[in-house]
């Protein structure tokens, strides 16, 4: 058996000092290293066996080396039992990241994959995985919570994904919900055109579009094994909620105004599916449904903070003038300039407010021209947000006034008005309707969250409440003491958050996969957290960290990650700067 020079030295009060060392042994012809300890016991000392390092020597030496890190011991301190590693605080940075690169990223860490993707994909479908489908949920579940119960005149609706045919005859999408298929005279590139587009715009060389053909955006589809029906998957989630509102007016016994929420799949057969999530063929769609007398025209629920709303507006007659420059103005004063009705101007703040609690601040407004407003609609907003790789639509609010249910009164022969007992006569409700593309919020979250440290290395800097994984637990070796107080408190945070056991490489790999996914918390079980009681909290975004007692633990969690509280006012902050 020979030993190496290369050794660690380790010194520790409660487990005495000791000494490992690499060792190569031969066996059989064949040469294998180990990692030993030499540990002085009652005044004899004793070797032990404290890894298997493989075959190689310099492998031998790092696997050592990593192995140490996590058992190295600061013997000039009587504080600590076992030395962390020393983490400056980070100084993180925003990195712009393209579709392309944030696609393969999805893909890499187990957000997103292509749907069939062992037979090639299916071209605009997509599968969340793990990670994703944490993240969206947690995506939906925030929507949900602000603007259905935060909200005492808000119910919501889950409808099927199939209706009956004369529902989108009713709506119009069987007549009006087509794309054309252009391609360029000039430079030959393939793309599609909304009907109401086609002749007014120019490819992007300069060159006119020639028409392919028009095709329908409806997926059809038949219901019935011997007497077949034709049907549709639907193109949008709004129709339900007009079909069912007078049902939901009486069982849920709501007075006007009040609205219907729904978060659902759509499906719309595009031509040129495209931009990873951010155009595909099946998607969600968040839609609230907002019933009001069309005589009321006050707004209730509109205060200062909605009037006194700063945002940029890219209105109507600047577009006409073929100027794109966007004017900063708030919401009172697009009441004053008749841009829109005082429960419009309410819902569109609304959502305006919910972009900023997700730090989703890069936000601008479209207004629609007259020309291109869509049939149903007397004044539309488009909310597009700042992606990294370029503006584009997120979320929208029209004004649909009463078309919607005039149409199904007319194709129904069914009544849709309601009593109104403030003024006691029946009454035929307009919509304002604010929407919202929950995959292009998924996009603007990952986008924005998308950053480096001063390494190099990715962390994604994901609000807490919206992390796939809100804690990662380490025990800082694999002694049973330590694993059993990390596995012990990992099973008692799972009861009420989705946490992770993570007890493989050094803390600081540990951190970097972590830190990469969006973990806003690393949970450290060390020599301390057995006599005190206590773990080490990191924080994903600056790399400080808290002790706290075990007992408070869970509490510390939830008020971080529920109520946004700094995690560092709840126990006592650990000094990590390097000495």
């Amino acid at each position: 058996m020979e030993r190496f020079k290369y050794s660690f030295v380790v010194g520790n009060m409660n487990l005495g000092v000791h000494m490992a060392f690499i060792v190569k042994k031969k066996i059989k012809g064949n040469e294998y290293y180990y990692l030993n300890e030499n540990k002085r016991v009652d005044g004899k000392v004793k070797t032990k066996t404290l890894a298997y390092l493989g075959k190689i020597r310099e492998d031998a030496e790092q696997k050592a080396e990593e192995f140490m890190k996590q058992f190295s011991v600061n013997t000039n301190s009587k504080n600590e039992n076992i030395r962390k590693e020393n983490i400056q605080i980070s100084k993180l940075k925003s990195f712009p990241i393209n579709i392309e690169e944030l696609a393969q990223f999805c893909k890499s860490k187990g957000f997103v994959f292509r749907s069939s993707d062992i037979y090639g994909g299916f071209s605009g479908f997509w599968d969340f995985g793990p990670l994703g489908v944490e993240l969206f949920n947690n995506i939906k579940q925030d929507w949900w919570n602000y603007f259905v119960r935060q909200n005492e005149n808000v119910v919501g609706l889950d409808a099927s994904i199939i209706s009956h045919p004369k529902t989108w005859k009713a709506s119009g999408h069987i007549t009006g919900f087509k794309d054309v298929a252009v391609v360029c005279k000039k430079c030959k590139k393939s793309v599609k055109l909304e009907l109401s587009e086609f002749g007014k715009v120019k490819c992007d060389c300069g060159g006119e579009y020639e028409k392919i053909g028009v095709f329908d955006m409806l997926f059809k589809t038949n219901v019935g094994a011997l007497d077949k029906s034709e049907a549709y998957l639907r193109g949008e989630t709004a129709q339900a909620m007009f079909m069912d509102f007078k049902l939901i007016h009486q069982t849920s016994r709501m007075k006007l105004p009040f609205g219907i929420a729904q978060i659902g799949r759509c499906f719309r057969n595009e031509i040129a599916p495209r931009d990873f999530l951010f155009r595909g063929r099946e998607f969600h769609i968040g839609e609230i449904e907002f019933f009001i007398d069309s005589d009321e025209k006050k707004c209730g629920l509109l205060e200062k903070k909605h009037l006194n709303l700063k945002l940029k507006l890219l209105d109507a007659e600047t577009q006409e003038k073929g100027n794109g420059n966007l004017n900063e103005t708030t919401i009172g004063n697009m009441l004053k300039g008749k841009k829109l009705e005082e429960w419009h101007a309410y819902w569109l703040a609304e959502q305006i407010f919910w972009f900023k609690s997700l730090n989703l601040n890069e936000i601008k407004i479209r207004e629609h021209m007259k020309d291109e407003l869509s049939h149903y609609s007397s004044a539309t907003f488009d909310i597009d947000y700042e992606y990294s790789f370029g503006s584009n639509e997120i979320a929208g609010n029209a004004n649909r006034g009463q078309y919607d249910l005039l149409q199904h009164v007319k194709e129904s022969k069914q009544k849709m008005e309601i009593f109104d007992e403030k003024t006691n006569k029946k009454v035929l409700p307009m919509v304002i309707e604010p929407t919202f593309g929950m995959e292009r919020i998924f996009l603007a979250l990952l986008t924005k969250a998308y950053s480096k440290n001063e390494k190099g290395e990715i962390v994604l800097q994901l609000p807490s409440k919206l992390a796939p994984i809100k804690a990662a637990i380490f025990p800082i070796v694999k002694k049973q003491e330590f694993e059993k107080m990390a596995r012990d408190v990992f099973f008692e945070l799972k009861k009420e958050f989705n946490v992770i056991y993570d007890g493989s490489g050094s803390i600081g790999r540990r951190y970097s996969r972590n830190d990469e996914i969006g973990t806003p918390y690393c949970i450290t079980i060390d020599g301390d957290s057995l006599k005190n009681k206590d773990v080490t909290v990191r924080i994903r975004d600056n790399g400080k960290q808290v002790r706290i007692k075990i007992k408070d633990l869970k509490e510390s969690l939830r008020k971080s990650i529920n109520e946004g509280e700094d995690i560092l006012r709840l126990g006592r902050i650990v000094d990590t700067r390097k000495k």
